[in-house]
């Protein structure tokens, strides 16, 4: 996808970072839209149907945690790739972020060409993911495309980041997948994730999916037993 097409909504309540990270993305050719706290921001996503959402944390009205959970409630909005840019690096907030759907957590400062790889790393993520075909296995039936999982004829939405999870475990049945794999292709290189959040998602999807299918190899990763 070139940056001409790409929409980007970038929120924030501070106006000296909209207008930091704004002129950058400009610059580069991305079409840029911005608002000022996660209400405006779902208002006006509704409206420009973005590709890519950077979301602040810290927010009045409706933070970015809470935004971000409201966007992923929404069909349009299944496979929008949504990142937070904020100040707060703590394990928990990331752990927050990423259990509510968050994409990618990126910390302030940041120089404006980091920001940039970020950004065309997130849309090369987004790329990457498209067009993959249905993959039954073990009675399951993940559909890439409209981002389903379908079990015993019942609709399954999950959350980006566990959904890819799942399809990376399920794409290849028995075999174990070490932890550090499992970040690189789930969260990509340019994401620094805590190390709890692959047990995070895990767990979400042993709760949804079921126990069996998930298996914990002690001191190195994971598998999916079909």
């Amino acid at each position: 996808m070139d940056v001409n097409d790409v929409k980007v909504l970038l929120v924030d309540d501070e106006a000296d970072v909209l207008d930091f990270m704004k002129y950058n993305l400009e610059k580069e050719g991305f079409w840029v839209y911005t608002a000022r706290d996660g209400m405006e921001a779902i208002q006006l996503a509704k409206k420009i149907n973005p590709h890519i959402i950077i979301l602040d944390l810290m927010m009045p009205k409706l933070d970015g945690i809470e935004t971000c959970r409201e966007l992923r409630t929404m069909q349009e909005f299944k496979n929008t790739i949504i990142a937070f840019l904020t100040a707060r690096d703590e394990d928990y907030s990331q752990v927050a972020g990423f259990e509510v759907g968050a994409d990618d957590y990126i910390t302030k400062p940041i120089k404006p060409r980091v920001f940039i790889s970020r950004i065309r790393a997130l849309l090369r993520r987004m790329e990457s993911h498209s067009g993959v075909a249905k993959l039954n296995v073990g009675g399951i039936e993940i559909d890439r495309e409209r981002y389903l999982v379908i079990k015993d004829g019942q609709e399954i939405t999950l959350p980006r980041k566990e959904f890819e999870l799942l399809n990376l475990l399920a794409s290849k049945p028995g075999r174990v997948f070490k932890r550090d794999e499992i970040l690189s292709k789930v969260w990509g290189n340019d994401t620094i994730v805590g190390d709890r959040t692959i047990d995070v998602h895990i767990r979400k999807l042993r709760e949804k999916i079921g126990e069996d299918f998930f298996k914990t190899i002690k001191g190195i990763g994971y598998k999916f037993d079909a």
